[in-house]
């Protein structure tokens, strides 16, 4: 098991930019795959950016050109870079990350999610 911790969520202006970090404690080397989704009353969670299994990165197409996801090379943080935000980014922003439920060959894999942080932007 690993927790997660953001911050950086607030407040702002459409365009403007706002920087989200997440810093996982625990067993994060069995970390598989890391990443953001976000929320919004009455709609499931959506993914946002995450690095995948093999370290590929994988972006929701609303954000594409305007987020970027990066993390430390001990990969127990990683961070997310909102750039040119719009209203429609308005949302709770939640840290996730996989680990294995145990040890051998392929166990399953188990979520872990930060507590959230509020992203409001703007028009």
């Amino acid at each position: 098991q690993v927790q997660l911790v953001e911050s950086g969520g607030g407040s702002a202006q459409a365009g403007g930019s706002l920087r989200l970090s997440c810093v996982a404690s625990g067993s994060t080397f069995r970390i598989v795959t890391m990443g953001w989704y976000r929320q919004t009353p009455g709609k499931p969670r959506e993914l946002v950016a995450a690095f995948t299994i093999g370290d590929t990165t994988n972006y929701a197409d609303s954000v594409k050109g305007r987020f970027t996801i990066s993390r430390d090379n001990a990969k127990s943080k990683v961070y997310l870079q909102m750039n040119n935000l719009k209203p429609e980014d308005t949302a709770v922003y939640y840290c996730h990350a996989e680990v294995p439920s145990g040890w051998g060959l392929n166990p399953p894999l188990v979520d872990s999610w930060g507590q959230g942080t509020q992203v409001t932007v703007s028009s």
